[in-house]
């Protein structure tokens, strides 16, 4: 069995090793080629004319998945809480099966709702002129209901961990049921809830199909959150397709500076644990 857990150890590693071969080995190359600076700080994307430019979508994802996050982790991780330390065990048993039900519906049924459901919605319900629904706002909704699972699923178990001592002590000094859950037993979950907030942002990052029907697709920078916008998976996956030549070389960098982007993100948060312990 030890032998079968180190196989299975290097697979990993080496999946992770490959993928990111391919990446530099495509997408460096292409940046010479276009420019770094006219690449990442361009303003204009248009492959007829050899014009690659993806700022607007860097802007776009950083818009949308920061939507997401103030939407989603707020109320991930106060779910988390109430099924840990405040529901009954009745409406656990039924609260429970809706979080994993979220968790395994398909991005594209996702998609769906936010188009017939959600778009019609904010159409209806904001007034802004020249407003069509499919925008940044709506993308952050649907991403922050998205990412729901995710986050309530792995803070849940690390909140859960926390040893009930921590609790009665609390309560031993005076402190009230919620004092000593949200100044106690939270804080120790610290670096479990910390986690589920990096799977959060890295399945909002990644998000792609259901982003895509309902964010509008404009590669263009974003002025409001009210418009339209394209993000970095949107622009790989609308263009991979057909692409050829530096095109589809310029879509490969796109994957690029996605991949940087999450790692940039995993080793803040790695740092700002190391700081906090």
């Amino acid at each position: 069995m030890e032998y079968v857990f180190l196989l299975t150890a290097v697979v990993s590693v080496l999946a992770v090793a490959l993928i990111c071969i391919f990446l530099f080995t495509n997408g460096i190359p292409a940046m010479k080629k276009i420019g770094f600076a006219d690449f990442l700080l361009g303003t204009e994307w248009r492959p007829g004319n050899n014009i690659f430019g993806i700022f607007p979508m860097i802007i776009g994802s950083l818009y949308v998945t920061g939507g997401a996050l103030v939407i989603g982790v707020p109320i991930g991780i106060l779910m988390a809480i109430f099924m840990v330390r405040f529901c009954p065990p009745n409406i656990y048993k039924i609260l429970k099966p809706v979080v994993d039900l979220l968790a395994g519906i398909p991005s594209i049924v996702y998609g769906f709702f936010g188009l017939v459901v959600l778009v019609p919605f904010l159409r209806e319900v904001v007034a802004v002129k020249g407003f069509r629904g499919q925008s940044i706002l709506c993308a952050a909704i649907l991403l922050g209901i998205m990412i729901l699972p995710t986050i309530i699923g792995a803070a849940e178990p690390a909140i859960r961990a926390v040893e009930q001592s921590y609790y009665e002590g609390a309560l031993a000094l005076g402190a009230t049921h919620e004092r000593s859950v949200f100044t106690v037993v939270v804080p120790a979950a610290g670096s479990g809830v910390l986690a589920a907030v990096i799977l959060g942002v890295g399945r909002a990052l990644g998000e792609t199909m259901a982003v895509m029907m309902i964010v509008g697709n404009q590669p263009r920078m974003p002025e409001s959150i009210y418009e339209g916008v394209r993000t970095l998976t949107t622009n790989i996956v609308m263009e991979m397709g057909y692409a050829t030549d530096l095109h589809r070389e310029a879509l490969i960098a796109t994957g690029v500076v996605l991949f940087v982007f999450i790692l940039i993100i995993n080793l803040s948060f790695s740092a700002l644990k190391h700081k906090k312990s």
